[in-house]
């Protein structure tokens, strides 16, 4: 069984999960406004990722006899002044983010919650992950400044993503 502080401290990362979906939903549509679609593909497939998230916490709570209890989601941002704008904003979400989790594991820690603990070292690797990608493509952003061939480049990469 769970107790309450873990467990709100639980609910409150499902509502970031899923503001986190929300958030990548938004730069999706703001880069298709812009006929960026491998853009947006990407930011799709991040939002299918980031809502996959929030059920592993939903399950976690859950298994341990928990109560999941969802809360409003924030109104994400809509505009952005560049891709590469966009790109920054959604790095520091995963930075945000990281913190978040980090913020859980040292409450797991200090509540003995063994199972959380190993539970959220995937989220920490995850992470490492999360925030590498993103920092890969601001740099490259970065790298091509206002150059449309560099930015039709990515936008094709970026649309070969494999969805999860």
């Amino acid at each position: 069984m769970i107790n309450d502080k873990l467990q709100s401290a639980l609910n409150g990362q499902i509502n970031e999960e899923i503001f986190s979906a929300y958030l990548y939903l938004s730069m999706a549509a703001y880069f298709q406004s812009l006929n960026l679609n491998g853009f947006a593909a990407w930011m799709k497939a991040q939002a299918r990722e980031e809502m996959s998230h929030a059920m592993k916490f939903y399950g976690f709570i859950n298994e341990m006899e928990g109560r999941v209890t969802l809360k409003a989601v924030q109104e994400p941002q809509k505009e952005w002044k560049s891709p590469l704008d966009a790109f920054n904003a959604a790095l520091q979400h995963e930075r945000h983010i990281s913190g978040r989790i980090n913020d859980l594991y040292r409450l797991a820690m200090a509540e003995s919650c063994y199972p959380m603990q190993i539970m959220l070292q995937w989220f920490i690797k995850e992470q490492v992950e999360e925030e590498a990608t993103a920092s890969a493509i601001v740099h490259q952003l970065g790298q091509i400044h206002d150059s449309p061939q560099g930015l039709w480049l990515i936008d094709r990469e970026l649309g070969a993503r494999k969805s999860d």
